[in-house]
């Protein structure tokens, strides 16, 4: 008689619960070592600022771009899937590379396009504290579950000396998902005739291509001069020629990891999404992100979560698709499909948002101060 095995798959025990556990730690065995190795090393360095300075930025820099890839380069990606990826690693990393170098000469050795000039950012930490340094860790965890998180809530707000510079840009990125969501439905709903009758029966012309390409690396210019300040909050708020050289050739290199591995796991955040993989499609949403984005970088210097205004833009967009649909039947299910997909990422960047403001109550004493005088004073 066969031995039964120790975990035995069924529905009404505990036992499935434990078996896919150790399904899910079995397959994720080196990212949960790399991950484990990543927290010791953190804990160490600590109260060491100059090294823990840059093994912050480090983690940052790979864990915000692989997050946000989606919102950027997702879409460039998906329609682009066949074409070699050290050619569109070279064509966005060069574009990276003269954003911040512009925005180092400008600004004075400002990285961020002045975005850590707001008031409670502009100061550059001379001490870390531990979860400072977690923060980029837990953005990883939450992007290997493929959870489109705001990295500018995660990673800014655990250096905010102030609560009103969260709460400003809490207002600002919701009504950047507002108006993302807004103006989607009614960009669609204009094109959508053209779309449903010339996408599907014709195949891209050759000239689709380039469009795309340099709406693509315009709005990866205007993404970076706002979420530059993510990465670079670990780092002196006016960096010299070699700290410069040390951030702009750690992201490039990181850059091409992030093309090699096709946008990893969080990329499915966008092939989920319909018809993003036609090039057409793709270049009509980022050029609306890329005017939104730069709407945004114009009104004022706030920092902006880039992850809700892109959310904000992919909701709608499947919203006014699965409207359009003629049938009754196909509508329905359509839509179901739809609010499906808009409920499950406004909740992953809402429990992002939650997360980002327990860290910073956690991390910072002045915070905690201003959030008590803020609470006293309703009485």
């Amino acid at each position: 008689m066969a031995k039964k095995p120790f975990l035995k798959y069924n529905r009404n025990t505990v036992s499935e619960v434990t078996y896919k556990t150790f399904e899910i730690a079995k397959k994720e065995k080196a990212f949960i070592t790399l991950i484990a190795v990543f927290t010791f090393i953190c804990g160490i360095i600590t109260p060491y600022p100059q090294i823990a300075m840059w093994v912050g930025f480090g983690l940052a820099a790979y864990s915000a771009i692989a997050n946000d890839s989606i919102q950027t380069i997702g879409t460039f990606i998906a329609s682009n899937s066949k074409k070699p990826w050290w050619i569109l690693w070279l064509f966005m990393g060069l574009i990276f590379l003269a954003t911040v170098l512009y925005s180092w000469i400008v600004f004075d050795g400002d990285v961020s396009s002045q975005r850590l000039l707001t008031k409670g950012f502009d100061q550059a930490p001379t001490s870390f504290s531990f979860l400072q340094l977690a923060a980029p860790i837990l953005l990883l965890v939450l992007t290997r579950f493929r959870m489109p998180v705001s990295t500018t809530f995660l990673l800014l707000s655990a250096f905010s000396t102030q609560a009103s510079s969260i709460g400003a840009m809490i207002g600002k990125s919701l009504t950047g998902y507002g108006l993302a969501f807004v103006s989607a439905i009614f960009v669609w709903f204009i094109v959508s005739k053209f779309v449903s009758k010339y996408f599907k029966s014709k195949k891209p012309a050759k000239f689709w291509t380039p469009i795309q390409w340099i709406i693509s690396g315009a709005l990866w210019s205007v993404w970076i001069s706002q979420d530059a300040a993510n990465i670079a909050v670990f780092l002196p708020r006016s960096l010299n020629v070699y700290e410069f050289i040390g951030f702009a050739g750690f992201i490039f290199i990181g850059m091409g990891i992030l093309f090699f591995l096709k946008g990893d796991k969080i990329q499915s955040i966008v092939n989920e999404k319909a018809g993003v993989t036609d090039i057409r499609a793709a270049t009509i949403v980022d050029f609306v992100y890329a005017i939104l984005l730069y709407y945004f970088k114009v009104i004022s210097t706030v920092p902006i979560s880039t992850t809700w205004v892109f959310i904000g833009l992919l909701g709608g967009r499947e919203v006014a698709i699965a409207i359009s649909k003629k049938r009754y039947k196909k509508r329905i299910k359509n839509i179901r499909r739809a609010s499906k997909i808009v409920g499950r990422d406004f909740l992953y960047a809402t429990i992002g948002l939650v997360l980002s403001v327990l860290l910073a109550i956690g991390v910072n004493k002045k915070f905690q101060d201003q959030l008590v005088n803020e609470f006293m004073n309703l009485f």
